[in-house]
């Protein structure tokens, strides 16, 4: 299998889901979400991805720990747009996608604002 899979062991075998499935959900339900202009991404991933080194999808990152599924997305909100309902719309959306992907109901969702964007 893959490298980074997030795994639950069944009575009748084990359930293996890509990381990379979870993080492109997520990403098509943050960019649903009214105020945010896209996702960002560090400093560090734009050079590892300029280098050719794989880094993690932009703007999302996810982690499992002891049956608990933490998201972080990093967004740019639209100038205009009341930042704090919108980090707040993000994490109900991402919360909610990953519940109905999943089946995991403990997913936590850490909503980091990186800047607004301002329309040309």
């Amino acid at each position: 299998m893959g490298e980074n899979y997030i795994s639950c062991r069944q009575e009748h075998g084990s359930i293996n889901i890509s990381e990379d499935v979870i993080s492109g959900v997520v990403r098509t339900a943050v960019t649903e979400v009214e105020g945010v202009s896209g996702l960002s991404t560090t400093a560090g991933s734009e050079l590892a991805e300029l280098l050719g080194i794989k880094t993690l999808p932009k703007g999302v990152k996810i982690r499992f720990d002891d049956n608990r599924i933490t998201t972080d997305v990093i967004i740019t909100v639209s100038y205009g747009s009341n930042v704090v309902s919108v980090a707040k719309a993000v994490q109900e959306a991402v919360r909610n996608v990953i519940i109905a992907t999943t089946g995991f109901e403990s997913a936590d969702v850490n909503v980091h604002v990186s800047g607004i964007s301002f329309e040309k």
